[in-house]
């Protein structure tokens, strides 16, 4: 690159910078009348030089900021290896299909084997499952930790066909990997956790997606940090790092990086299935895949979120706590969140269950904090056997969901990401309480 380009180029980032500050300058906050978003991106003008930087590079597809942010995830989450993806949704969709592919052998999951998860959560935790052929048996959650319930009945879950367990951390607050963990080395099963609203998260001071054969994440803009779209798998296991590679591109056998050739040095001296000898190595494809790559432009922006990732999570967790603390005194009328014992949650959010003698259905308190400016959301699918989509799916139910039900009609939750102020946290607190009849202080 020439001189002149050099100088141009950084001339183009730092006015970036600029632009950035008097762009997004910071406000003062209006109770009722400027929101209080329940998540949203935080960023500054790293974030946008970055993105600049990968623009100007355009090398539009994966590149040299993927390969960085690749490596530092994977450190930060102590893995060996991180695979890039377009979404959270995407990487559960990698996770689950690298299980069924054939060099897995007698390890590999079949059409009808069963998966053990939960009815309570989001739609793409279930989907992949269904997507590859095998049947979920959905068990029932406990408050107030919203995450699958351990009691010793859940272990009559796991049938003959059971062959693995795929659970999200939900909100953030860790499941019981102690116990799930104990399952799958007893019956054989594989063990995918779900980590996209739980990046930080720590089990028994261990950071969450270190149990699982595979982990999965998501840098939607709701998240912990963003790429705007993307998501990654995590594993230290070679093999599956390099069949979910293949899975997400194009299912091809050659893994060598975009744009290089002859990575393995044998490009024209393999013999796999019913090809000639020296097929172009670049051009064979192993598995029934897809293309779900991340572009550099993403990547770049991650990068520049990954420095910042410790304070989002510190943030998380003090307005997690001042939340708390001023609700602690509803909770004649709410159920508050508790971690799960051992566990140190990254909170993705806060979440609340009414009791029977609240003095607010659900309806009037959301509506009474959507007048308040004040964003809420419920727990994903709450029971996702109640929706249009999976009226009629192959499924079994270990024994009841009674919680998932409770979830579905009384379970709401409000925002503790980093953006959120204590002016912000103090209204919807207030809030909360006019709204359930408590008066505005306490």
């Amino acid at each position: 690159m020439s001189k002149e380009a050099d100088a141009l180029r950084a001339q183009i980032v730092q006015l970036a910078g600029a632009y950035s500050a008097a762009a997004w300058p910071k406000r003062s906050f209006r109770p009722g009348i400027d929101p209080v978003p329940v998540s949203g991106k935080v960023f500054d003008r790293a974030e946008v030089a970055s993105l600049l930087e990968a623009s100007l590079d355009f090398h539009l597809t994966t590149g040299r900021f993927a390969r960085r942010f690749e490596k530092e995830f994977a450190a930060f989450q102590q893995r060996r290896f991180a695979l890039l993806t377009n979404s959270g949704s995407s990487a559960n969709l990698l996770a689950v299909a690298a299980l069924t592919s054939e060099r897995l052998g007698g390890k590999r999951l079949l059409p009808g084997d069963e998966v053990l998860t939960v009815a309570a959560g989001f739609p793409t935790t279930v989907n992949p499952i269904l997507q590859n052929g095998l049947v979920p048996v959905f068990a029932d959650v406990s408050l107030p930790t919203y995450n699958i319930d351990v009691s010793e009945r859940l272990e009559q879950a796991i049938g003959p066909r059971t062959r693995a367990i795929i659970l999200a951390h939900t909100l953030g607050n860790p499941f019981n990997l102690t116990e799930i963990r104990r399952l799958a080395d007893k019956y054989g099963l594989w063990l995918i956790e779900d980590c996209c609203d739980a990046v930080g998260s720590l089990y028994e001071g261990k950071p969450v997606g270190t149990f699982g054969d595979l982990a999965t994440f998501s840098f939607y803009p709701a998240h912990h940090l963003t790429m705007g779209e993307g998501g990654a798998v995590l594993t230290s296991s070679p093999l599956l790092r390099k069949i979910v590679e293949s899975y997400r591109d194009w299912g091809r056998d050659c893994w060598c990086e975009p744009g290089e050739d002859n990575t393995c040095g044998r490009r024209w001296d393999w013999k796999l299935g019913d090809l000639p000898h020296g097929y172009d190595h670049k051009y064979i494809y192993s598995h029934i895949g897809y293309n779900l790559k991340a572009t550099d432009m993403q990547a770049a922006i991650g990068v520049a979120q990954l420095a910042k990732l410790p304070s989002f999570i510190e943030a998380r967790r003090r307005n997690f706590a001042y939340l708390y603390e001023a609700l602690s005194s509803l909770q004649d009328a709410l159920i508050l969140p508790e971690p799960t014992p051992g566990s140190e949650p990254s909170w993705f959010g806060f979440p609340i269950t009414l009791r029977d003698n609240a003095p607010a259905t659900r309806l009037r308190l959301l509506t009474e904090l959507d007048r308040a400016r004040i964003g809420t959301r419920l727990l994903f699918a709450g029971n996702l056997l109640r929706h249009p989509a999976y009226a009629a799916i192959p499924h079994r139910i270990h024994g009841e969901l009674p919680v998932s039900d409770l979830i579905l009609n009384r379970t709401f939750w409000i925002g503790v990401y980093p953006g959120l102020t204590e002016e912000m946290l103090a209204h919807s607190a207030s809030s909360i309480r006019k709204a359930l009849g408590k008066g505005r202080s306490g």
